[in-house]
């Protein structure tokens, strides 16, 4: 039997195998064809197996978590997945604004790719305005060229944790381990639009009724309607809001202090308060 023979005889059964696979099963069944002479028959009988190249992503710059100053200066996003109780599984896609830990949306599906977490971003776009940073993961949706390209285009500053890290994003995993405490774990669901309409529900019991540790035991909404009033008044006597909207000028966004520590939202507390009492 010839080098061309043998080859074609064993590529038929296995058509993915590449040279040294073929070489050493040669081998092993007796021919004493050395590797040169196998190799070149094998490239002029064009058998090389075409592997797909690795994409490699550009270095993506990881940001240490900060507390923010201002109402959309910084979201956070991430995911969640469940079962239905026939055992299909679906995934929960979650925003919430690190400020006042407001719970903005949670879309689910069987499947949520980066074009699906892009609409729904759009979505929040128009209802609430344009954050200046978006927090996330390494998740494959997050990493897609395509999402990046949408944040560009909208000037959003796409910040990833480190590998991990998950308390890197801690706020959104705070709110997802409530999430998975007191609705995933807490019911058995029997399909999707039940879990939309669940989800929805306690979104918004999240936001106006259930007080937080962080925000002195007020709810997300009251937070943010106080930090309204305070900006009010201090444009009103000092001429300068305390926290410029992230939808405003993008410039301006960038250059907002984001304190890395506990004692930097106390003294913002303390300002609140103080505000708050001056005379009108």
């Amino acid at each position: 039997m010839t080098v061309e023979a043998a080859l074609k005889k064993l590529v038929q059964k296995h058509p993915v195998i590449g040279f040294w696979q073929c070489y050493h099963r040669l081998r092993k069944t007796g021919h004493s064809w050395n590797h040169k002479r196998v190799r070149r028959v094998y490239r002029n009988m064009n058998l090389n197996v075409r592997r797909k190249a690795k994409y490699r992503l550009p270095e993506r710059v990881k940001h240490k978590l900060g507390v923010a100053t201002g109402i959309n200066q910084s979201w956070s996003i991430d995911f969640m997945s469940d079962t239905l109780k026939d055992g299909r599984s679906f995934r929960l896609f979650n925003v919430i604004d690190d400020f006042n830990r407001e719970s903005l949306a949670i879309e689910a599906d069987t499947s949520l790719p980066s074009l699906r977490v892009q609409r729904v971003l759009e979505k929040l776009l128009l209802q609430r305005g344009k954050p200046a940073n978006i927090r996330c993961d390494n998740g494959p949706e997050f990493i897609a060229r395509s999402l990046q390209q949408w944040c560009q285009k909208h000037h959003i500053t796409l910040q990833y944790i480190q590998p991990g890290k998950p308390m890197q994003n801690a706020y959104i995993e705070r709110k997802n381990g409530s999430m998975r405490r007191e609705l995933l774990n807490a019911y058995l669901f029997t399909s999707l639009s039940e879990v939309r309409i669940m989800t929805e529900e306690w979104r918004k019991d999240y936001n106006h009724y259930r007080p937080h540790k962080a925000l002195r035991y007020m709810t997300p909404v009251e937070y943010r309607e106080i930090c309204e009033q305070i900006n009010e008044k201090r444009v009103s006597i000092f001429g300068v809001a305390l926290s410029t909207p992230a939808s405003g000028n993008h410039l301006k966004i960038e250059a907002m202090p984001v304190v890395d520590n506990a004692d930097g939202q106390h003294n913002f507390f303390k300002q609140k308060t103080l505000i708050l009492n001056l005379p009108k």
